[in-house]
């Protein structure tokens, strides 16, 4: 019998990789461009790239919205950067510029920044608006995490 497989989006070419649920994730490569499906960092996405990685991932999606202009999500980058280092391969860390995808911002109604989204199969599960501690930051993703 073949083992249970979870989709897993690679952050470099996009394409969508089952992996064996019971092997450590942590350590798997794309099966197109072998590159590591966890690089220890946020994902950047953009209009293209969205809805592929927030839709056809089994593992939830934490959507940092910010602009470069807000003090706040500047300040909170590094505390989202170091989750998600600690938090792959349980959840995927993604950042989305609202001036270079305006439209996204516009599609899932975000009206201020910073403001973070939590995608479980595709659909919105929690939503935070506003800079958070790092404590407090990584304490909110973990409620998602299973």
């Amino acid at each position: 019998m073949e083992p249970e497989k979870i989709r897993i989006i690679c952050p470099y070419c996009d394409a969508i990789n089952a992996v064996p649920k019971d092997r450590p994730a942590k350590a798997a490569k794309c099966g197109k461009c072998h590159q590591p499906l966890f690089a220890g960092s946020p994902v950047d996405l953009d209009s293209a790239r969205f809805d592929r990685h927030v839709s056809r991932s089994d593992i939830p999606v934490v959507v940092d919205f910010w602009a470069p202009w807000c003090g706040p999500c500047r300040a909170m980058a590094p505390a989202f950067e170091q989750t998600a280092r600690e938090l792959e391969p349980h959840m995927r860390l993604a950042k989305v510029d609202i001036d270079k995808a305006p439209d996204i911002a516009a599609q899932y109604g975000v009206q201020g920044v910073p403001t973070l989204v939590v995608y479980k199969n595709g659909k919105a599960a929690d939503r935070q608006v506003g800079a958070l501690p790092a404590s407090q930051l990584r304490a909110w993703i973990e409620r998602h995490i299973g």
